[in-house]
């Protein structure tokens, strides 16, 4: 499916000939609007037509992609009836994603809160995820899934902008608090601790007691921390942080440092790759940074740290590279601190960024260069 992407979107939102040789200009601009030009950013800049479209076309396909990468890993544990809010949706990029990646619950009847301060946005979202329906021979007006699109600024700095009456079974924010806490220096660290906690406030006032929150950014430094105390707070609020931690005790890496997740795109669409490398962005390499926290903590599943710490699933957090001896590793995380998994070329290599390891045996010796404990993989 997601090799169609490109093309059902160029069937959706034709670019006219005389203006398709300015698309990687468009694709461009936007980039750096979202980097190194921040500063110049309006609040209101998919409004813009070219922006918009360049939006589309390059930015909504590689987060499809890249979230097609992530959700199959993550239980929402989601029924009948439930209901998803989605912070700063977009073009219904995440509900494109559960479409494209969870087959089976295209069958269930699920309740979309779409908020987006861009109506464009929101209305192109409408227009591609309708196509997607037909794509997969659903129309959407039968479709069980109910799409509320609702345009609202969202400003996480007050207790609750957004109108909605129905808490949320799971509640999304997909690179959107970036946005919030990118004109913060590095060194504010007090600073981005507050808007953490703001953020965490939030999503768990909007979400039921045994809901699931699921927030994912750039896997860049400034994000990575900002999800850290993201964690610690959703901790402090008593709801249990599930992934891609394996328990809820202290963060191994402590809050400098979050664990991000690589994937190389060789496999991504063909036609999406050649538009990437026109607008002189090409993608060997998909990171991003993600928190997936949990129902609220009862009597029932009260924390049990002695138990947590003896547990050894480990969740692998990097690339493999090579060891002395002809041996090769990758690190991972667990509730024993960081690990270093080791094993011959053919057991590593069948991990990748994102598995849980759960046999693997402590050979008594750690790790040189982190201290990590080295475990072999079985």
């Amino acid at each position: 499916m997601l090799d169609s992407i490109p093309g059902l979107l160029n069937s959706t939102f034709p670019v006219p000939g005389r203006f398709r040789s300015a698309l990687p200009s468009g694709i461009k601009e936007l980039s750096e609007l979202l980097t190194n030009r921040r500063g110049s950013r309006s609040l209101s800049y998919l409004t813009r037509p070219n922006l918009l479209s360049a939006y589309l076309h390059y930015f909504l396909p590689w987060n499809l992609y890249r979230l097609c990468l992530l959700l199959p890993e993550l239980n929402f544990s989601l029924s009948p009836g439930s209901t998803i809010t989605d912070l700063g949706c977009g073009p219904l990029t995440l509900a494109s994603a559960l479409w494209i990646s969870q087959p089976d619950l295209r069958k269930i009847p699920l309740e979309f809160n779409c908020i987006d301060r861009s109506g464009p946005a929101l209305e192109a979202g409408k227009k591609f995820f309708s196509a997607l329906c037909k794509s997969t021979n659903t129309d959407m007006q039968n479709n069980i899934w109910k799409i509320n699109l609702i345009k609202e600024d969202i400003d996480f700095r007050k207790p609750k902008t957004v109108n909605i009456t129905m808490k949320a079974s799971l509640v999304c924010a997909i690179n959107i608090f970036n946005e919030v806490y990118e004109n913060l220096s590095h060194n504010n660290t007090e600073g981005l601790k507050r808007m953490a906690a703001n953020a965490a406030h939030f999503m768990h006032n909007i979400a039921l007691p045994d809901a699931s929150i699921l927030t994912v950014e750039p896997g860049v430094p400034q994000s990575g921390r900002f999800i850290a105390f993201l964690r610690d707070e959703f901790i402090r609020l008593k709801r249990l942080a599930l992934a891609p931690c394996t328990h809820s005790l202290d963060c191994p890496l402590g809050n400098k440092k979050w664990c991000h997740f690589a994937f190389e795109t060789f496999d991504a669409p063909k036609e999406l790759q050649r538009l990437s490398a026109a607008a002189k962005l090409p993608k060997e390499r998909l990171v991003f940074s993600f928190i997936l926290a949990g129902a609220s903590i009862t009597p029932k599943t009260a924390l049990n740290p002695e138990n947590e710490s003896k547990s050894c699933a480990i969740r692998v957090i990097s690339d493999a590279f090579a060891l002395p001896g002809g041996r090769f590793g990758r690190y991972g995380c667990s509730a024993q601190g960081l690990i270093l998994l080791t094993g011959d070329k053919n057991h590593i290599d069948k991990l990748s960024a994102l598995d849980i390891v759960l046999n693997s045996v402590f050979n008594g010796h750690h790790d040189a260069k982190s201290g990590a404990q080295i475990r072999e993989v079985k």
